[in-house]
């Protein structure tokens, strides 16, 4: 196998500028938070990211596209009132989580995250909306402890937003409707912008002005209660100061970052001045405050991120005061913005800036547990590839460029000559790019977006020229294909459907045939739609949760088979819906119209042989039988506990007698790989014989989540192997073999141990941590941020250990580990939770690469197994190639020293993994070559070496480092 490391292929990502977790933080919760819980990221060019924390795994389950000119500046999550349940039972329904957005106009904008896009809008005659806000849940408290509240009282959240103009727009979201209720202004002679803004209580609001001053008012008669003034700006600078943060603690004191640099701290009552710490040396542009009202952090323009907590002392102390605990750079940009969540086992603070780099930080825990940053680029591919033209095209934002990828020939060929930028495509309109097919023979390419479907014809031009030129034309779609936009798109491998999923998550497929006189693609006029299973995501507990609708049943992958005879789709909700291609002939009609009671489809029942019978259907546009073709469904799949990342059809190896493989292996979010066989209606016998406990734990515990895959035949066996990667890390596992069972995995680990001694002197092998226990413990805990320090690396500590005296003799004394008892560690904890809650807590457990900066360096020389290269038809990655270039770095043979778990019973390595790469975008089959290898005949004698010409598969790893990004200028100053 041959591996093309690209560095050509452009994308920078986009700054983050608003950050909001879909529930507030809360002591009570138990647990881990809410099933519900999501991180809403909104960046510059519009886009919204919806991440699931998912115990610390961090999996990025959809991105809602922006467009052109636009860009999100705020975003905010309200919860509906809960209702009753209408059959009369008296359950209490959770309310509705709604997502609104604001981005520098005068428009508040709400989304359906059911089908990704805007799903209503309030404007008015105020200015630019600069901040917003929603008001804080309704709870029991509010009242004095009654159950209900006051008669005509709204139990819902508002929406404070603060415009350009100086004034205060409160936004009612009753009645699932976004309406104006009432305008808070300031009698000024001239307009202040209105920067930041905060609910002290439900019914007090303060706001940050760019003069000087801190305003509060009575939301519901909208008098002004009280302005605090900052003072005057520092001496030789503005004389306003600009307060560009606001938060409220619980206790209702108020916290305010500001263009100085300093934290200030307000009384809850008569708003006088506390405390100011200058935590900072350039402006303060958010602060983020804890659930128990004793910790702080700011982030501002000097890259800093600062600590703040309360002295010890008695908790409603008013003399205790405020000091700095730490302060650490974990951006390369300025700190824009944070997002906090707490409950019983989690404590995090999550940041983001013009870096676009999610920081991932503990509150609670801080010193105890590293940080952990997210990687920039997109978690969803947005790449693809053609195999017999040895075409690679990527999208961003408006852009798709294709490349050509010439063959090797050889160290000395120049890059540009390989790497060829044959064609640009740029989509007329305001919508970003969702999806993008390219045909497996490079002819076709297909673009889609929210509003509309779009496709090209793709041809070489013949001329006298060495330049070969690409011709892109556009191809003619019908309306009622193209318009209605698509979420995601694919083409079979024979070119004869195309698969178009709806924003709302409809599945429609497009039959495709080519003229002969001009060999043009034509697309048929009608759509063919099919019915997907009709199971609902898992019940949720407790009304306080909320309820996303029918998001978790939102598409996010595709798949053809090798033959285009079947079809899958997964949702985040973890279901698999399968289609198998049939004919109809007029021989079987009668058998047709009879119900069918083995499918889920029932649009397939009663079709016709003419297409003209098809317009009896309530929609006209919709066909039930195309070129008497239709697409069946299958029986329902059992459902997965999470949602889907990544499927491919298993390929049918050169040996095998079966032509046509029914077998669909399925990744979750979970790193659980499950095999269907789809005909059957059931899990596979290589499935049921790999269970995810049998997987390693390496890859379980991998933080980080994949990306994508390749499943293909590789090595000169050409045997089925499965190729995963993630943002910094590649796993490939042969599939012909079974995974060792943890009990032989455990036994096999331990006679490695003992054998530990035969290890060569002057090896630079390192321990992580300094017993078995330790790493037991740190493997099993997760909060949310990274892996728990070791002490041997905790740079202030007071020890873990403490010493107790049981009764009064002080010589009955016992050694305890104090961290041994927190709750995250208890095992009461995991046993409540149950053991589904374990699994995810050990599939969200493992170690960090140096991109998750849990100052852990990897020591290959203390695990030879992790280096994926292909020695004699295996994985040898020898030759890896920076942009087709020869990398001059030698390596290892990883035969040489790989750990007996990692081999059957013939000695066959089992997987391979590497962490060589860092922030991949992509990686995707171009092609295939022969080349003559040397073949160790390890039967013969004398190891002898025979020639033989093998079928090599060409990859193409797209890497965007970093430092490759142009991510503007910063702030820097005389004393970095």
């Amino acid at each position: 196998m041959e591996l093309h490391r690209c560095r050509f292929v452009p994308y920078n990502p986009q700054a983050i500028n608003a950050l909001e977790f879909s529930h507030p933080a809360s002591s009570k919760a138990t647990g881990q938070g809410a099933q519900t819980l999501r991180l809403a990221v909104g960046r510059a060019n519009g886009d919204i990211e919806i991440w699931n924390p998912l115990r610390g795994a961090w999996f990025q389950e959809t991105i809602i596209r922006g467009g052109k000119g636009r860009c999100i500046e705020g975003l905010a999550w309200t919860l509906d009132p809960s209702e009753d349940a209408a059959d009369g039972s008296g359950l209490r329904l959770p309310g509705r989580l709604r997502l609104f957005s604001i981005g520098y106009t005068n428009t508040v904008t709400e989304w359906d995250l059911e089908k990704g896009r805007p799903a209503r809008h309030s404007s008015g005659s105020y200015g630019e909306i600069w901040c917003l806000t929603a008001q804080p849940r309704w709870t029991e408290k509010e009242k004095g402890g009654t159950a209900a509240a006051a008669t005509g009282e709204y139990t819902g959240q508002h929406l404070a937003i603060g415009c350009a103009d100086g004034s205060i727009v409160i936004l009612s979201t009753a009645d699932n409707d976004l309406k104006f209720v009432r305008r808070l202004q300031v009698s000024v002679t001239k307009n202040v912008r209105v920067l930041s803004i905060a609910f002290q209580n439900r019914n007090v609001i303060a706001a940050g002005y760019a003069d000087s001053s801190i305003r509060l008012f009575d939301i519901r008669s909208g008098r002004l209660l009280r302005t605090v003034s900052l003072g005057r700006g520092p001496v030789g600078g503005p004389k306003d100061i600009l307060v560009w943060s606001v938060k409220c603690l619980s206790d209702g004191t108020l916290v305010s970052g500001d263009s100085t640099g300093e934290i200030r701290f307000w009384d809850a009552k008569n708003y006088s001045l506390i405390q100011r710490l200058r935590g900072h040396q350039a402006d303060v542009l958010d602060v983020a405050v804890g659930v128990d009202g004793e910790t702080v952090i700011s982030g501002g323009a000097d890259r800093r991120t600062v600590l703040y907590r309360l002295k010890p002392g008695k908790k409603h102390d008013k003399s205790r005061r405020w000091a700095e605990v730490m302060h650490r750079r974990y951006h390369t940009h300025d700190v824009k913005k944070f997002a906090v969540y707490e409950s019983k086992d989690i404590s995090i603070a999550v940041s983001g800036g013009p870096d676009a780099s999610l920081v991932v930080m503990p509150l609670r825990e801080s010193g105890k547990e590293h940080h952990r940053t997210l990687s920039s680029l997109p978690q969803i591919c947005q790449l693809t590839s053609s195999l017999s033209s040895r075409l690679m095209m990527s999208f961003w934002e408006r852009e798709a460029r294709i490349w050509r990828i010439a063959p090797e020939n050889g160290d000395d060929a120049d890059e540009s000559q390989r790497n060829q930028l044959v064609g640009r495509v740029l989509i007329p309109g305001d919508e970003n790019i969702t999806s993008a097919a390219l045909a497996s023979n490079g002819s076709l390419l297909v673009l889609s977006t929210m509003t509309t479907v779009r496709m090209f014809a793709l041809s070489w031009n013949d001329s006298e020229d060495e330049d070969v030129v690409l011709s892109i034309n556009d191809l003619k779609v019908p309306p009622q294909i193209a318009d209605d936009g698509a979420r995601v798109v694919s083409l079979s491998p024979d070119l004869q459907w195309l698969s178009i999923v709806r924003p709302s998550s409809e599945v429609f497929l497009a039959k495709l045939s080519t003229d002969t006189t001009d060999n043009q693609t034509q697309v048929h006029s009608k759509l063919l739609r099919l019915e997907r299973s009709s199971g609902k995501a898992r019940t949720l507990r407790g009304v306080n949760m909320g309820t996303l609708g029918d998001y978790d049943r939102t598409i996010r992958t595709v798949t053809f088979s090798a033959d285009s005879k079947l079809f899958a789709t997964g949702d985040l909700a973890g279901f698999v819906d399968f289609w198998a291609l049939e004919d109809v002939s007029s021989e079987n009609q009668q058998q047709q119209a009879q119900p069918r009671t083995n499918g889920t489809n029932t649009s397939n029942d009663e079709s016709d042989d003419d297409d003209d019978d098809d317009d009896e259907d309530d929609d006209d546009n919709i066909a039930q039988t195309i070129d008497n073709q239709r697409w069946k469904s299958l029986a329902a799949m059992p459902c997965l506990h999470a949602g889907i990342v990544f499927m491919s059809f298993r390929p049918t190896s050169t040996s095998s007698s079966t032509t046509t493989d029914d077998r669909l292996l399925v990744l979750t979010s979970r790193h659980q790989v499950t095999e269907y066989e789809a005909l059957r209606g059931k899990f596979s016998e290589w499935s049921q014989k790999n269970p995810k406990s049998h997987l390693p734990e390496e890859f379980i515990g991998l933080k980080d989540r994949a990306v994508g895959g390749v499943c293909g035949l590789f090595g000169s066996a050409q045997m089925p192997k499965l190729l995963l990667y993630g943002p910094s890390w590649l796993w490939m596992f042969d599939l012909t073999h079974d995974f060792p069972s943890p009990a032989t995995t455990t036994t096999i680990n331990n006679n490695n141990n003992n054998n530990s001694h035969n290890t060569p002197a002057g090896s630079q092998k390192r321990k992580r941590l300094l017993n078995e226990e330790d790493e037991q413990e740190r493997r099993k805990y997760n909060s949310g941020a990274g892996d728990l320090i070791p002490t041997s690396q905790a740079k202030v500590t007071l020890g873990t250990k403490m010493r107790k005296i049981v009764g009064s003799n002080k010589h009955d004394e016992v050694i305890v580990n104090a961290e041994k008892h927190r709750q995250h560690g208890s095992k009461d904890t995991n046993k409540k939770h149950g053991n589904e809650d374990q699994e995810d807590a050990a599939a969200a457990a493992g170690d960090d690469d140096d991109d998750n900066n849990n100052n852990e360096e990897y020591d290959e020389d203390a695990y030879p197994n992790t280096n994926p290269f292909f020695v004699n038809g295996e994985p040898d990655f020898a030759h890896l190639r920076r942009g087709g270039i020869a990398d001059d770095k030698e390596s290892k043979n990883p035969a040489d020293g790989v750990p007996d778990n990692h081999h059957d019973n013939n000695q066959t390595p089992i997987f391979w993994h590497s962490y060589r790469f860092r922030d991949i975008l992509g990686v995707l089959p171009i092609g295939s070559c022969h080349r003559n290898s040397n073949i160790n005949n390890v039967v013969g004698s004398n190891n002898s070496k025979r020639k033989e010409s093998e079928a090599v598969v060409e990859l193409a790893i797209v890497e965007r480092p970093l430092w490759d990004m142009d991510l503007g200028e910063r702030y820097v100053k005389d004393y970095e």
